[in-house]
């Protein structure tokens, strides 16, 4: 049975990500391993030699021997019957992560939030995962609870005892994935949750960037939207009875909704693309809007 497995770097949104991601596994019923590599701030030199300190390298490796024994006491003790595995290695933390989501079930990372202008770090480790990983990878950020993918109680405070908020799902009707479709259908299916579809559909891609639709037509097109979006999910309800969806058919690009609807849901689930580049590989603008803005988890699913 393939693990779970979350990068820690001692990071809050790291350590967000390691709670997030034992949930998860208590949910799937499967294993959880904790990885640690490389440095992810900076190497520690001897002044003046260029000369790794062993002092400091060993203070380092025990510094992560730490992290990993702590996380895992924590997480043992909030769920006693969660399987933990815990992995120390110098390798880059990229390749690392990369090579560790071959055997995964799904991968778990935490990441920084820069602001709506700034967004993510071009480079960054999280983002070049994303962009590259052959399995599902969910990025987390720092502060995120429990009780945040649940629905208020009748108070308006935060429970965990209480429904969980809807999954969302982005959906590109006219390059449909199953594998991204499937995820998010379990994924709702686990949580007992809502699964809210949304599709964008983008006029001027048809009839060009400088159109403007009159009203009648732009209406009649968000009702095709909708019916092409019913007749594709169909046999996924089908395949999912216990699972009420929602969908969401809009004119434009889908981005700006997907982030709109991550301020209530539990998890949102946008796909990638698998595809050969220079460099490393490439997101999607809606999955990267996603990304920078969403306010919940993100899962992000490779596909063909």
């Amino acid at each position: 049975m393939l693990a779970i497995t979350v990068g820690l770097d001692g990071s809050p949104e790291s350590l967000a990500a390691a709670d997030w991601a034992a949930r998860e596994a208590v949910q799937r019923e499967t294993r959880l391993r904790l990885l640690h590599a490389g440095d992810p701030l900076r190497p520690l030199y001897v002044p003046f030699t260029g000369v790794p300190d062993p002092g400091a390298l060993d203070a380092q490796r025990e510094w992560a021997a730490h992290l990993l024994r702590e996380t895992e006491s924590r997480l043992t003790e909030r769920h006693p019957g969660l399987r933990i595995t815990t992995r120390q290695t110098e390798e880059e933390p990229v390749p690392a992560l990369l090579t560790a989501a071959e055997d995964t079930e799904l991968l778990v990372l935490g990441s920084r939030r820069l602001g709506t202008v700034t967004g993510f770090l071009v480079g960054s480790v999280a983002l070049t995962v994303v962009a590259r990983a052959e399995r599902p990878v969910v990025l987390v950020r720092a502060g995120e609870r429990a009780e945040d993918e649940h629905l208020p109680d009748a108070a308006g405070a935060g429970a965990i005892t209480t429904p969980y908020r809807d999954v969302v799902l982005g959906l590109d009707v006219e390059n449909p994935a199953d594998a991204v479709v499937e995820f998010a259908f379990e994924a709702a299916r686990r949580r007992a949750a809502g699964l809210r579809v949304v599709h964008g559909w983008n006029p001027a891609a048809v009839y060009g960037h400088a159109t403007v639709l009159e009203p009648d037509l732009e209406a009649e097109l968000a009702e095709e939207a909708r019916h092409g979006l019913s007749d594709f999910l169909r046999p996924w309800k089908d395949k999912f009875p216990g699972v009420e969806v929602r969908e969401q058919g809009v004119i434009g690009g889908a981005g700006r909704h997907l982030v709109h609807a991550s301020r209530d849901a539990s998890l949102v689930v946008v796909g990638r693309k698998k595809r050969q580049a220079l460099v490393g590989g490439r997101i999607g603008p809606v999955t990267h809007a996603v990304l920078q803005h969403a306010s919940a988890p993100v899962a992000v699913v490779p596909h063909d």
